[in-house]
């Protein structure tokens, strides 16, 4: 399948993004275009823009998939753990409640901020909702809503 570009702007617009390091650098809270930039401007709040090449970030759409994926590995390894506790010794229940139960709240808020780093590096890495530069930046703006 052959695809003709409009122009050379088009060509270079569309050039293929590295997925593997934007997801890293998503990761480590750094931006997926340059990995120099912060990610965040607060604990799970994305910056609107890359303090250091200017990429606009505000694009991204990680809503769910992110505590999604930390509910599945945390429950993994949380039952992981009690089965094999369970298995090895005879513990009180007690003893669950007091080491389980803030593992289970320390876990996720730790998880969460690389696990939605990946998924806006992803996003921007296969030009998903606006990182297309393509497309028309008021259509995919979340401020453009006009129903109300």
């Amino acid at each position: 399948m052959n695809i003709s570009y409009q122009s050379e702007t088009d060509a270079q617009l569309l050039a293929k993004r590295p997925l593997a390091p934007a997801m890293l650098r998503g990761m480590k809270g750094k931006c997926p275009s340059c990995g120099e930039g912060k990610l965040y401007r607060a604990y799970l709040k994305v910056a609107d823009r890359c303090e250091h090449c200017g990429e606009n970030l505000s694009h991204h759409r990680a809503d769910d998939a992110p505590p999604y994926i930390t509910i599945f590995l945390v429950g993994h390894i949380l039952v992981a753990l009690i089965l094999h506790l369970e298995m090895t010794w005879r513990i009180a229940p007690m003893v669950y409640i007091y080491s389980l139960v803030p593992l289970a709240v320390i876990l996720p808020l730790l998880l969460l901020p690389p696990i939605k780093g990946a998924i806006v590096g992803l996003q921007w890495a296969n030009r998903m909702h606006g990182f297309d530069p393509r497309n028309d930046d008021e259509f995919h703006s979340p401020k453009s809503n006009t129903n109300t």
